[in-house]
C-alpha cells in the first residue's frame, strides 16, 4: 500500500466513528492549549523582567532611610530623614568600587501651564542620578552647576508631563509652576515607556536637589542636607555583594550605630530582587508546564485505549486487509497513522485555542504574554509526537494478528 492509500483508509476509518474521534482529541487539544497559553506567560514575564533589569541596571544599590531602634525602642518619626548629602559625598570618597552616586528627594505636586496642569511626582536630583536611571535628553540641555549650587529654579520634563503640557511643543524655555513656584523649563527627557512595576516611568518632573529642598520641600523643616534615597552603581556587577558590605558598614559608622542595634537604613540590591523573582517565574513556569504536560500525556493515553478499542472492533477488517495481501506493516501503519492523524487534528485546535487564549490573557489579565512562533511549532511537534508515541503499542498489536484467526472472530 502506498502512503496516499493508507492516508485515505486512515481518513475513511476516523470519518466512519468522528464523534469518538472528536473526544479522544480533546486530551491533545487541551494541552496543547495550555502549553501555548502557559509558555507564552512565561517568556512575557521572563521579558519583563528582562526589561526590568535594563533598566534599574543589575549593578546598582539603593539606599532608603529606615527607622531604626535606640536602646530598644523605636526611634521617633522625625528621624525617618537618616540619609545626607554628606552620606553621599563619603561614599563617593570613600568606596573606589561606586562609579556614580547620587541622592534625591522626591515628592508629589500640580504641575500648571497656562490652562494644562497634571499632578505629577517630582525629584529632586544630583548629577550622577541621570547616568545611573539611564536617562537621556531629548530636548535642550541637563542642569548647569551652578543651577545645582544656587537651587535654580529649572526644571526638566518627563515625556508623558511633556505630552500633557505642551502636546506635540517641547517646551524648552517656558515657565511652569510646580505647587506655587515657577520654574523653567531646561530639557525634555526621551521616554522609557512602561517599567517593570507597571508605572509610566515618564510621568515624573527632575529638579536640581538643592531646588527641591528649598523650593518644594523648605515648609517640611528637613534636617541639613537631608536625603531621601541614595541610589549608587558599581563599576565591575562582580562586587556588588562587596560594595553592598562595605556600603552597610560605612553608614553604620557614619550614623554611630552601635554593635547589635539596627540599622536606620536600608539597602536594596537590585541583582538579588531580580533574581529572586526570575527564580519564581521559572518555578511557577516549570509548574505551569508540568499540567500541560500532564494534559498531554492523559490526552495521549486517550488515544491509545480509544486505538486498543478501535483493534479488538476491527479484528475481522484486519485478518480481511492481509488475506487479500495486506502485510503486517500496512496494518501498522494503517492504524499508527490513524492515531497520528487523531493527535495532529486536535494539535491544530489546540494551537488555535492555546493563540486566541494568550491573546486573552495578555488583553485582559494581568500578565504579560509574549507569542512565539517556536513554541507554536514546537507544540505541533508534541502533538505529532503523542499520537506516534500512544499509537505504536495499539498499532503493533495490530499488525501481530494470525489473519486466519482475525477472520474466524464473529
Amino acid at each position: 500500500m502506498t502512503f496516499t492509500d493508507i492516508l485515505r483508509t486512515a481518513i475513511f476509518s476516523l470519518r466512519g466513528n468522528w464523534m469518538r474521534s472528536a473526544l479522544t482529541s480533546l486530551g491533545v487539544i487541551i494541552g496543547i492549549a495550555a502549553v501555548i497559553v502557559m509558555v507564552s506567560v512565561g517568556q512575557g514575564t521572563q521579558a519583563e523582567i528582562d526589561k526590568m533589569v535594563s533598566g534599574l541596571g543589575s549593578n546598582r544599590l539603593d539606599v532608603s532611610p529606615g527607622a531604626g531602634r535606640g536602646g530598644g525602642v523605636r526611634m521617633s518619626s522625625s528621624s525617618f530623614f537618616t540619609l545626607s548629602e554628606g552620606d553621599v559625598d563619603t561614599i563617593r570618597n570613600e568606596l573606589p568600587e561606586v562609579q556614580y552616586v547620587a541622592g534625591a528627594l522626591r515628592g508629589n505636586s500640580q504641575v500648571v501651564y497656562a490652562e494644562n496642569n497634571v499632578s505629577t511626582s517630582w525629584q529632586g536630583v544630583q548629577p550622577d542620578f541621570f547616568i545611573i536611571n539611564g536617562w537621556a535628553v531629548a530636548d535642550g540641555a541637563l542642569f548647569e552647576p551652578q543651577d545645582y549650587s544656587s537651587a535654580g529654579k529649572v526644571a526638566i520634563l518627563g515625556d508623558s508631563v511633556r505630552r500633557e503640557l505642551f502636546g506635540e511643543d517641547s517646551g524648552i524655555g517656558q515657565t511652569i509652576r510646580i505647587g506655587r513656584v515657577p520654574f523653567t523649563v531646561a530639557a525634555t527627557l526621551q521616554p522609557k515607556g512602561q517599567g517593570g512595576f507597571g508605572q509610566d516611568q515618564d510621568d515624573v518632573v527632575m529638579v536640581p536637589l538643592e531646588t527641591a529642598r528649598r523650593r518644594l520641600m523648605g515648609s517640611m523643616g528637613l534636617p541639613p542636607g537631608a536625603v531621601m534615597q541614595i541610589a549608587l552603581t558599581v563599576t565591575d556587577a562582580k562586587d556588588l555583594s562587596y560594595a553592598q558590605t562595605e556600603l552597610e558598614a560605612l553608614l553604620r559608622q557614619r550614623h554611630k550605630i552601635a554593635p547589635g542595634d539596627e540599622d536606620d537604613f536600608n539597602v536594596r540590591n537590585i541583582s538579588e530582587i531580580v533574581a529572586t523573582r526570575t527564580a519564581t517565574t521559572r518555578l511557577m513556569s516549570l509548574l505551569l508546564g508540568a499540567v500541560a504536560t500532564i494534559s498531554l500525556i492523559v490526552g495521549g493515553i486517550g488515544i491509545m485505549n480509544i486505538m486498543l478499542v478501535s483493534v479488538t472492533e476491527r479484528i475481522r477488517e484486519i485478518g480481511l486487509r492481509m488475506a487479500v495481501g495486506a502485510g503486517p506493516s500496512d496494518v501498522q501503519k494503517q492504524f499508527l497513522t490513524e492515531a497520528m492523524l487523531i493527535s495532529l487534528i486536535g494539535g491544530v485546535i489546540g494551537i488555535a485555542i492555546g493563540i486566541v487564549g494568550a491573546l486573552l490573557v495578555g488583553k485582559f489579565g494581568a500578565l504579560p504574554v509574549a507569542l512565539n512562533g517556536r513554541v507554536i511549532g514546537l507544540a505541533a511537534g508534541f502533538s505529532v509526537a503523542t499520537g506516534l508515541f500512544f499509537g505504536y503499542y495499539p498499532a503493533r498489536k495490530a499488525s501481530q494478528l494470525d489473519p486466519i484467526e482475525a477472520l474466524r472472530q464473529q
